[in-house]
Order: C-alpha cells, then sequence, then structure tokens
C-alpha cells in the first residue's frame, strides 16, 4: 500500500470517529450506528466528502437539514480539511437540503415556502431536551443500581458526580454525554452544583423523583421505538436486515424477513 493510501485511510478514520458526535436529532442515536452515512472520502489530504442517506423517501426535512448540518459542522471542526461537502441522497428534499447546508443558508431561507418561518434552533432544542432527558435517566438508573436512596440522588453534586464511577457500558457510555448537555445548556457550572436538575432548570426533590422517573422512562421508550422503526424501515428500503443470534426483533418483523404466524407454526 502506498503511503498516501496509508495517510488518506487514517485520515477517512479520523471523520468516521467525528463523525460519532452526530446523532439523529430524534433518536439521539450516532447517525453512523444508525446506518446512515455512506460513503466517507477524503481528497487531496483537506477536502472531505459525505454521503448519507435517511430510512425513508419522505423523512421530516427538519431531521435531514440538523442531520446534515451536524454532520457539516463535525467534520469542519477537524484542523485539516480545508473543504467539506455533504450530500444527502433519496430523498424528497435532498436538493434543497444538499444546496443549503453547502451554501451555508439557514434553515428558514431554505425551506422559508415550507416551513411557515419554522426557527431550526427551536426545533433542535426541543430534540436537546429529550436526549437530556433519556441520558439522564440511564445516570438515576444506574445510581439506584448502587442502592442510592433518593435523597442521595437528588443530593448529589456535579462533583460527586465526576467520582462515580460506573461499571454499565451503557452508563459508562452515557456519563460524559449527558454531563457534556449539562454544562453546555448550563444547567450546572462548577462542582458544588446539584447533578441532576430538569431540562429547565428546576431541582428535584426526593419526593418528585418516582415521577420523573416515570417521565423519562415514557421520552425512552417512545425513542427506542422509533429507533426500531427508523432500523427497519432503512433495513427493507435498503435491504440489509439480518436476523441475529437472538432470533427476531422489532426490526426484523417491521422488515418482513419474519414469516406469518402460521408459517413459523408448522415449520419442521
Amino acid at each position: 500500500m502506498l503511503m498516501t493510501d496509508i495517510v488518506r485511510a487514517d485520515l477517512e478514520m479520523e471523520v468516521w470517529e467525528c463523525l460519532e458526535t452526530v446523532t439523529d436529532p430524534e433518536l439521539d442515536e450516532p447517525v453512523t450506528e444508525m446506518g446512515f452515512v455512506e460513503r466517507v472520502e477524503v481528497i487531496d489530504g483537506r477536502r472531505v466528502e459525505v454521503d448519507f442517506r435517511l430510512p425513508t423517501y419522505w423523512c421530516s426535512p427538519n431531521f435531514a437539514f440538523l442531520m446534515a448540518f451536524g454532520i457539516r459542522r463535525a467534520v469542519c471542526a477537524l484542523p485539516w480539511v480545508q473543504d467539506m461537502q455533504v450530500t444527502l441522497g433519496d430523498h424528497c428534499f435532498g436538493e434543497e437540503v444538499n444546496e443549503g447546508v453547502n451554501s451555508g443558508r439557514a434553515f428558514g431561507e431554505v425551506f422559508a415556502h415550507y416551513c411557515d418561518g419554522a426557527d431550526l434552533a427551536e426545533v433542535a432544542d426541543k430534540f436537546l431536551a429529550k436526549a437530556f432527558d433519556r441520558r439522564q435517566e440511564v445516570m438515576l438508573l444506574g445510581l439506584r443500581k448502587r442502592g442510592m436512596t433518593a435523597g442521595e440522588i437528588v443530593a448529589m453534586t456535579l462533583g460527586a458526580f465526576d467520582r462515580i464511577r460506573f461499571e454499565s457500558r451503557q452508563e459508562a457510555a452515557q456519563k460524559p454525554r449527558y454531563r457534556e448537555l449539562l454544562l453546555s445548556r448550563g444547567l450546572a457550572r462548577g462542582p458544588d452544583d446539584p447533578a441532576f436538575p430538569t431540562w429547565e432548570g428546576r431541582p428535584l426533590s426526593a419526593r418528585a423523583l418516582p415521577d420523573h422517573l416515570e417521565r423519562l422512562r415514557g421520552t425512552r421508550i417512545n425513542m427506542e421505538f422509533n429507533g426500531a422503526m427508523c432500523r427497519g424501515l432503512a433495513s427493507t428500503r435498503y435491504k440489509e436486515v439480518e436476523i441475529g443470534p437472538d432470533g427476531p426483533t422489532l426490526v426484523d418483523f417491521i422488515a418482513g424477513r419474519v414469516p406469518p404466524r402460521e408459517s413459523v407454526a408448522t415449520r419442521k
């Protein structure tokens, strides 16, 4: 392999790694894990091209634009990137999304005729609130599994939270993601601030924690179901689904990979 090929492969891996920080706004899952990114190519060590797709031809242009903008912003943050192009394929608003994102025009300007003046920042904020809730639930349930009481949890400061070492893979993965949103939103600024405020910045009480957790559970279930639907629709559209070793999942049923009940019952 030529040195230029090695360098290109390293740079493309760096792009893939930065794309892991870009999430589907509705699901709070990386676009890479969702299988949305089709192609990453580095040209001349300075230009990056990224092609991505969505589960259906009619996926919301709001989601499409947010993801395209997120991809462009993440890749352009790499110090060696001088030129960047994002291409959304197989989408009813693909041309508008691609032209708008790559030209740097605002969402409201690109979709002025379709969104009736909708503010992209407001749309993004709604999805960030759901992402915050989902990440916070993982942390709260993780602390409960450690035997902490409701009073201990709601009284925990950011400094004490930072000292916690979670063993679960999911908890360990979500901790820095939760902390990042906590700080970027300004919900906590120093080690003495509460670690678990609401998205609106209100403190939690021990008495309110069960109801709060029930609300977070509802958000998670909705997001997980939507995620399963997206994977199923994408798998059906692009014919990439495989039934795992543990048997069929919701994705497999959506994708039509599981025979009708009577066929399964009579199978030898």
